[in-house]
C-alpha cells in the first residue's frame, strides 16, 4: 500500500469530554463536534491517552521530537511567552531532528498550518525545524480578529513574512488547510499537514463576535468575559473546519489513505468539560492530562474501535514516523513508541509506563497499569485509576510498598533527564492563578 498522507490536527486547552464522543453535555447545547464525532465512529477512539505535559509549548516540543521534552531547555518553561522573542535558548533548537524533518528526508512534503510556540526567529521556526510552509501565529495565543498577542504585536505569518489576512482565525488555518490539500492532491508525493488549532483557547470570541469584541491585546485575558455557550461555539467552529478538510480529502480521492489524528495540547481550561476527571490546565491531576485522541485512516483502521491502550503525544509522533517508513536519527533516540499495531488491532495492548513533571507545584507522576503515583506540593498520592478516575481515594498509607515501588520507578527515570534549570519560569496567565481552587 502507498504510505499515507498524514494530518495531525491539535486543538488547544480542549477538555477530556468536551467533545461529543467523549461524554459532552450535547443535550443541552446541542451538538457541538458532529465532524470529530463522526472520525471517531469510523475510525478508533482512545479512553486513556495523554498530552506529554498539562501546559501548551512543552507538549508541543514533545510532539515534534518524538521524545520526552525535557531533554531541551526550552521545554523547562511553562510555557515559552511572548518575552522570550529574541531568545536564543529557549525554543526548538533547528539542528534536533524532528517529526516534520525526519518525514521530510523520507520523501514527504511538509507543512504547519496554525500554532507553533516553539521559539521565535532568527534563532527558531517552522521553517528551521522541517516544514516546508507555515501559516499561523508564532506565539501562545493572539486575538482571533485583529491576529495580536498579548503584548498587543501582530502575530500571523506566511514561512518567516508578517502576513494580513482579515477574518475569523478558526476559519484561516481550516480553509488554508483546505488550499494545501487541494495543492497537494494531484502530487505524487505523500504530504505531513501540522494543522494546530488557537480554538478553544481564550480570548473567548465567536465569529459572530466580528466588529463587537474589543479586540485589543487586553482582550486575551477577558477575566469578565465568556461563557459555557461561547466556549462550545469555539469548538463548533473548528468542528465545521475539520468537516471543510475531510471534504477536500475526498474531493481529491485521497481520505480512504490518509492518516488523520486529533488531539489536545494539554487538559481544559475555564470553561471545559472534563468530568469526569478532576483538576486541568496546569494539574498532573488526569483532568490536566488526559485527552482525547481520535485517529481516522479508512485503509487500515477499521471502524467503531475502542482503546484503553496508555499512550502519550510523543507516541503518535512515533507512530507517524512508523507508517511512514521514516527511520529515526539514531543520535536522538526515540522516546515515543508507535502505536501501528493497535491501529490495526484495537485488542493489542502492551506495557506504557508514562512518567510527568513540572516545576509548577514541584509535581511529579507515573502513570504504571491501573496505578498512578502523584507528587503535588510535596504530598505523595497513590491512585487506581479505573476504581477511581476522579482521584479521591489516596491509597498511599494502604499500600506503602506500592507507593514506594512507583516512587522510585519515577526517581529512577527522572535521573535520565536533565534537571529544571534554576531559571526556567512558570507563566500562569489567568488560568492557574486568578482561577478558584480546583
Amino acid at each position: 500500500m502507498k504510505r499515507p498522507n498524514i494530518i495531525f490536527i491539535v486543538a488547544d486547552d480542549l477538555g477530556f469530554a468536551d467533545l461529543g464522543c467523549y461524554g459532552g453535555r450535547d443535550a443541552h447545547f446541542g451538538a457541538v463536534s458532529p465532524v470529530l464525532d463522526g472520525l471517531a465512529a469510523r475510525g478508533m477512539r482512545f479512553t486513556e491517552g495523554y498530552s506529554n505535559s498539562p501546559v501548551c509549548s512543552p507538549t508541543r516540543f514533545a510532539l515534534m521530537t518524538a521524545r520526552y521534552q525535557y531533554r531541551l531547555r526550552g521545554a523547562a518553561e511553562e510555557p515559552i511567552n511572548s518575552k522570550s522573542r529574541g531568545s536564543a535558548t529557549l525554543g526548538l533548537p533547528p539542528e534536533h531532528p524532528t517529526l516534520p524533518s525526519l518525514l521530510r528526508a523520507a520523501g514527504y512534503r511538509t507543512a504547519l498550518i496554525g500554532k507553533w510556540h516553539l521559539g521565535y526567529p532568527p534563532a527558531f521556526g517552522p521553517l528551521r525545524s522541517g516544514y516546508e510552509e507555515f501559516f499561523g501565529p508564532l506565539s501562545g495565543g493572539v486575538d482571533y480578529f485583529t491576529h495580536c498577542d498579548s503584548r498587543g504585536t501582530h502575530d500571523l505569518y506566511s514561512g518567516e513574512e508578517e502576513r494580513v489576512e482579515h477574518g475569523y482565525l478558526t476559519d484561516l488555518f481550516s480553509q488554508h488547510a483546505v488550499d494545501y490539500i487541494e495543492r497537494m492532491g494531484g502530487q505524487e508525493d505523500p504530504f505531513f499537514l501540522s494543522l494546530h488549532y488557537t480554538a478553544p483557547h481564550w480570548p473567548w470570541e465567536t465569529r459572530d463576535d466580528a466588529g463587537v469584541a474589543p479586540q485589543v491585546a487586553d482582550n486575551l485575558f477577558h477575566l469578565d468575559g465568556g461563557n459555557i455557550e461561547t466556549y462550545r461555539r469555539m469548538i463548533h467552529h473548528m468542528d465545521d473546519g475539520i468537516g471543510w478538510i475531510m471534504a477536500a480529502l475526498e474531493k481529491q480521492g485521497i481520505a480512504d489513505n490518509t492518516l488523520v489524528v486529533f488531539t489536545s495540547d494539554n487538559g481544559g481550561e475555564r470553561f471545559s468539560d472534563n468530568w469526569p476527571l478532576v483538576g486541568g490546565k496546569m494539574d498532573l491531576t488526569e483532568g490536566g492530562i488526559r485527552v482525547p485522541w481520535i485517529a481516522h485512516w479508512p485503509a487500515a483502521i477499521s471502524p467503531g474501535g475502542e482503546s484503553t491502550q496508555h499512550c502519550m503525544t510523543m507516541d503518535w509522533s512515533a507512530t507517524m514516523l512508523d507508517v511512514a517508513s521514516a527511520p529515526a536519527d539514531p543520535a536522538f533516540p526515540l522516546d515515543g513508541v508507535s502505536l501501528l499495531p493497535v491501529l490495526r488491532d484495537p485488542a493489542a495492548q502492551f506495557a506504557r509506563p508514562l512518567h510527568w513533571r513540572m516545576n509548577h507545584r514541584d509535581q511529579r507522576a507515573l502513570r504504571d497499569g491501573d496505578w498512578k503515583y502523584l507528587r503535588v506540593d510535596g504530598n505523595d498520592y497513590l491512585f487506581n485509576i479505573p476504581a477511581d478516575e476522579r482521584e479521591r481515594a489516596n491509597r498511599a498509607k494502604r499500600e506503602p510498598e506500592r507507593l514506594a515501588t512507583m516512587r522510585a520507578a519515577w526517581e529512577a527515570w527522572n535521573a535520565t533527564m536533565p534537571s529544571i534549570p534554576d531559571d526556567a519560569t512558570v507563566s500562569l496567565g489567568y488560568s492557574a492563578k486568578d482561577m478558584p481552587q480546583r
